[in-house]
């Protein structure tokens, strides 16, 4: 479900920075443009309209319910001061007023309705996902985020966003730095200025939400369900948000990088995407060599895998290492293959469909071949194909 207000002063990423300059006494944090602040208590600066009206109602419903309170309590210690037993004071002898009991029904009513008012405006705009220049899907795995471009300039499109592994490595190590710390991406979102995008979400596993606090979005990404949202950034810039919906123990490593380009810049991103993407369309047919297959899914390890399995195939906590793994020393190629592409243990080993048929058959040849795992084994973009069907 999405929310007037995803964070009152980006609060979970504001209180990032509170724990982190506790924490790194030694060295300065500083404020992150388009992220969270140090000592922030308000809303992040808006980079959208919508974001920009939530501000001013926060603060316009702030000042309403700051003067009911001091009309309310003022009218009550006064009284209570004022007409106290200790002065003299004897209760007064009367039945109900009909013109009391009238106003103050009537006037807390069109306060209400006047504050209703006010924010339906905005909610309804919130809700408006049509005539969008872009359409994007995010989808939620645990714990990373993929992105398909499905309609407008940038189409066919698609991407994972992991959290970068030198943030995951210096958590692992208790030695944060950087004022990006874990929010810094491998591939962040990019959308041009002053053009709306709408945001599908949906996940794969648990409830996840895709939160920007300075375009003032929040969103539910739930298995099984499509949701929608919709932003329109009014500056160019990199705007930095988190996954809001516990998520499971990775929770704290799934940030959203968002990267808001000119018009031209976008259009020569998506050119440099779709040379990318034609690049990696390998043929499924062609027979790979060992040392190039290890290679390339070496590559593909490092950007999918080691935010999960580590970088030495140990694996972490209820994360089954790769390192000596029965099924990767497997003769049996199937099962791994398998893995990949339905995952497993409900979830907590995402699919990996999405990736190419070449990526898949090399980030299996590479875990055969690495580390101990000397077995000299080699799987074909073919069983791939085949696996699929």
């Amino acid at each position: 479900m999405s929310s007037i207000s995803p964070w009152l002063g980006a609060g979970r990423v504001g209180l990032t920075g509170w724990i982190l300059l506790g924490a790194t006494a030694a060295q300065a944090v500083n404020d992150l443009p388009g992220g969270p602040a140090v000592r922030q208590m308000s809303y992040a600066k808006p980079a959208t309209q919508i974001a920009a009206q939530m501000d001013w109602l926060h603060s316009v419903m702030m000042v309403i319910c700051v003067l009911i309170c001091i009309a309310v309590f003022g009218v009550m210690f006064y009284s209570i001061l004022k007409h106290r037993k200790s002065r003299g004071h004897k209760p007064a002898d009367f039945h109900e007023s009909v013109k009391v009991e009238i106003a103050w029904t009537v006037v807390p009513f069109l306060i209400v309705i006047g504050m209703g008012a006010m924010a339906t405006k905005t909610v309804v705009a919130q809700k408006d996902t049509t005539n969008a220049d872009i359409t994007i899907k995010a989808t939620g795995y645990q714990w990373k985020w993929g992105y398909d471009y499905l309609k407008g300039e940038g189409e066919g499109i698609s991407f994972l966003q992991t959290l970068d592994t030198s943030h995951r490595a210096m958590s692992d190590a208790g030695q944060p730095a950087g004022d990006d710390y874990l929010l810094k991406v491998d591939n962040p979102l990019v959308v041009p200025v002053d053009s709306k995008i709408r945001i599908i979400t949906t996940a794969t596993d648990v409830i996840h939400a895709w939160m920007i606090p300075q375009f003032g979005v929040k969103q539910d990404a739930i298995p099984g369900f499509v949701r929608d949202t919709w932003f329109r950034a009014d500056k160019t810039g990199d705007f930095y948000g988190q996954c809001a919906e516990l998520c499971g123990k990775e929770h704290a490593y799934m940030p959203i990088h968002v990267k808001v380009v000119s018009a031209a810049e976008y259009t020569a991103w998506v050119d440099a995407e779709k040379k990318k993407i034609a690049a990696r369309a390998d043929d499924p047919k062609k027979e790979w060599k060992l040392a190039d297959l290890v290679a390339r899914g070496e590559k593909v390890y490092a950007a999918n895998c080691a935010v999960c399995h580590q970088a030495n195939g140990k694996g972490a906590g209820p994360i089954k290492g790769l390192d000596a793994s029965p099924v990767v020393l497997d003769a049996d190629k199937g099962r791994q293959i398998a893995v990949l592409l339905n995952g497993q243990n409900n979830g907590a080993m995402p699919a990996w469909k999405q990736l190419s048929d070449t990526e898949i058959a090399a980030v299996i040849t590479y875990t055969k071949n690495a580390w101990s795992n000397r077995t000299e084994q080699i799987v074909q973009p073919a069983d791939i194909v085949a696996a699929r069907k």
